[in-house]
């Protein structure tokens, strides 16, 4: 009889997707998953095959919100934007947690995030095990530090090591009460320490769903942490439309322009910067956007699947979101990054790292001639065309999916 795993995906459709790809891989092993998510992604995620319970939170509601903006708007300072999250959440708090409970009333295995350790909670409260999912390097490691403090790395192995118990840290001093509540009223546990949730959770496994290609695995993280490769999913049955087929056929290789869940304070000023640099630097564009604003060198799609998309790309201008640097990576085009906050400036560090794209252009420094010249760089350069080809040849022969599979499947059958 097979079992039963909850995923736990509060992200955008960058955490989602990932969490489709394990899961379909389970499913497809007789095992019964089940993927609490917001209300956004469900027929995302019942095209998978999965069950869906829904999280009474939408994190593209969020960042589109007046506080969502304000909270972008402070991006560069941790402390600040913790409490943002704080100020946001709060409200929803007790029905997500309401919510979590009950989407893992009967899971033999939780695989969750690390805000807030939802899993390790549930773990002990339903006596089974659990993982925590790593979509970005949140292990301590004096390597490199956490991708939320990058100042830290200033102050060397120690100060990297300790910028992931400051993140930590800081998520619990904001959360505690609720969630110290909500295990004495609801799961019947005791109130935890900081102290003693940190040494649980820096024991329990990891799943890290990115690739040791991208992210070498540093020597100091333990045998409880599985550095997997990333978690591909590849949308089933999709078909293109005509008119972009079209447009592909119709000139030279456009580059895509797309951010995701982010948003500027004045779309349509920052839309209007896009089209006039690309325009500047000789190239034709596929944005992401309203289909209706279209032009004959502007062709605007909608929500179009990465895996088909970027590999008929010359490249590709993004947020920095973990899956949608993944996918770019994989599909061997260059991409220019253009980070708004969080992880995302440590997945522009690392591609331009890499060579697969030039300097990176934060958000906030958006401009029609730095836009421009960016786009020459990442369209001109051949040594990065070359590195990203380099990476995705590397990255296709990986199967991260499988590697997590192996890890789940021990986990449950001890």
């Amino acid at each position: 009889m097979g079992r039963t795993f909850v995923m736990i995906a509060a992200g955008s459709r960058g955490d989602v997707q990932p969490c489709l790809a394990l899961g379909r891989a389970l499913a497809g092993q007789g095992d019964r998953v089940r993927v609490l998510a917001s209300s956004r992604y469900q027929e995302l995620i019942a095209a998978a095959g999965l069950e869906f319970h829904p999280l009474p939170a939408d994190p593209a509601d969020i960042i589109g919100s007046p506080e969502g903006q304000d909270l972008l708007a402070g991006r560069s300072n941790p402390v600040a934007f913790i409490r943002g999250i704080h100020r946001i959440l709060r409200p929803l708090m007790n029905r997500i947690l309401a919510q979590t409970q009950a989407a893992a009333k009967d899971a033999d295995l939780v695989l969750a995030p690390t805000l807030g350790f939802l899993g390790l909670h549930l773990s002990q409260y339903l006596r089974v095990p659990h993982a925590i999912i790593h979509f970005q390097p949140s292990q301590p490691t004096g390597v490199f530090p956490h991708p939320l403090l990058p100042a830290a790395r200033f102050l060397g192995a120690l100060g990297n090591r300790l910028s992931f118990a400051a993140v930590d840290l800081g998520a619990w001093l904001v959360f505690h009460q609720f969630l110290n509540d909500w295990r004495r009223k609801d799961l019947g546990l005791p109130a935890v320490s900081p102290r003693a949730l940190l040494r649980l959770a820096r024991q329990a496994p990891v799943l890290c769903a990115f690739s040791p290609t991208v992210v070498p695995r540093p020597a100091d993280w333990g045998a409880n942490v599985h550095l997997t490769g990333f978690w591909h999913h590849e949308q089933p049955l999709w078909k293109p439309p005509r008119r972009l087929l079209d447009f592909l056929d119709d000139g030279t290789r456009p580059v895509y322009v797309g951010f995701g869940s982010m948003r500027t304070s004045d779309p349509e000023a920052t839309d209007h910067l896009v089209r006039t640099a690309l325009r500047r630097a000789g190239l034709r564009g596929v944005l992401a956007g309203d289909p209706a604003t279209s032009e004959s060198d502007m062709l605007v799609v909608g929500e179009t699947p990465h895996d088909w998309l970027f590999p008929r790309m010359a490249a590709v201008v993004h947020h920095g979101g973990a899956g949608t640097t993944a996918s770019a990576l994989r599909a061997g085009v260059p991409s220019l990054v253009c980070p708004f906050f969080g992880d995302q400036t440590y997945w522009a560090a690392r591609v331009h790292s890499l060579g697969a794209g030039p300097t990176p252009l934060p958000s906030r420094r958006l401009t029609v001639s730095a836009l421009t010249g960016r786009l020459r760089a990442v369209t001109g350069d051949p040594a990065h065309a070359a590195a990203a080809r380099r990476l995705g040849r590397a990255l296709v022969k990986e199967d991260g999916v499988a590697r997590a599979c192996r890890v789940v499947r021990r986990l449950v059958d001890g």
